[in-house]
């Protein structure tokens, strides 16, 4: 029998998740795992029981995770996969626990141009890659040239683009899969003028989102040929409607905020609520952009979902 190699991270077992989402709610996970390196990620997956769930955290800024919390392991990549490297005069290599905005800026100070947008998602590379992120008109995959995956077995493997369905919001590649780092081609610019174009992006998103309360982001997808979905939420006359703790955003209706100590099944309960309202008034059918994952404490099944 050959020996398993020692582990390098940090195993915390029945760890509160509520600190490590940005809405600050949740339950525990049976198990969290805080990786060293790929390597020692690819070494742990690779020692992990096939039978057990597994789930991927980045910023926790998409996601809700419910109050009963998350039967399984929970992989944390946030400040620890965070490799930032130029490879040449047009490629940058970044792995998935680095921030997005981090990334604008680090390309900007390249003289590397047109991922400014990144600096107005509020979450991780990891996240960006998996949901395709954008904002201010921008869009993730647009820039990548190759990513990095871990099987659920820890075998690694480099993929390209075309090897994935790409969507608005939405990609899909080999199952059992997960993006452990991405190398993105840019082009060249005027470094200074890509700053200044950042911090506008940044003072905008000051100025129209509640950046100081605990939220998700972005709550639902805007809908394909119609208005977006914080408009749709406004004129449906929902800015400020509670349930609980979590109140739809009076600066920005697509963003729900904690208020008052809010519950997940608070949170859980206005989303539909406002899906409801939206279908009713509006006849469109609002889709979730957040991640939903987890058991609430009435319910005993569990969505399963990757949550970068």
């Amino acid at each position: 029998m050959i020996d398993q190699v020692p582990l390098r991270g940090k195993i915390i077992i029945n760890e509160s998740l509520a600190k490590y989402t940005s809405w600050k709610v949740g339950g525990p996970a049976d198990q969290v795992y805080r990786p060293v390196d790929i390597d020692d990620l690819s070494n742990f997956l690779g020692q992990l029981p096939s039978s057990e769930p597994v789930y991927w955290m980045g910023l926790g800024s998409n996601l809700l995770v419910r109050d009963k919390g998350i039967r399984g392991t929970v992989i944390m990549t946030s400040g620890l996969l965070n490799q930032l490297e130029l490879v040449d005069e047009l490629r940058i290599r970044v792995e998935v626990g680095v921030p997005c905005n981090k990334v604008a800026k680090y390309a900007a100070k390249a003289n590397l141009v047109g991922v400014e947008f990144l600096a107005g998602i509020p979450g991780t590379m990891g996240g960006a890659l998996a949901m395709n992120a954008g904002a201010f008109g921008g869009e993730t995959w647009a820039h990548i040239e190759t990513v990095e995956m871990l099987s659920r077995a820890g075998e690694k493997h480099l993929r390209t683009p075309d090897e994935f369905a790409i969507a608005y919001r939405s990609v899909h590649g080999p199952a059992h899969e997960w993006f452990v780092a991405a190398t993105l081609k840019l082009i060249s610019g005027e470094g200074v003028d890509s700053l200044q174009r950042i911090k506008k992006l940044l003072a905008k998103r000051a100025a129209t989102q509640p950046t100081n309360l605990p939220s998700c982001g972005s709550v639902f997808r805007n809908p394909e040929n119609a208005d977006h979905a914080a408009r749709l939420i406004e004129t449906a006359g929902l800015k400020g409607l509670c349930v609980g703790g979590a109140c739809v955003s009076e600066k920005h209706a697509n963003f729900i905020i904690n208020r008052n100590k809010a519950t997940a099944a608070d949170i859980e309960k206005l989303i539909e609520k406002v899906q409801s309202e939206v279908k009713k008034v509006h006849g469109i059918c609002l889709i979730r952009e957040v991640c939903i994952a987890g058991e609430a404490l009435n319910l005993t099944a569990v969505e399963k979902h990757d949550i970068s």
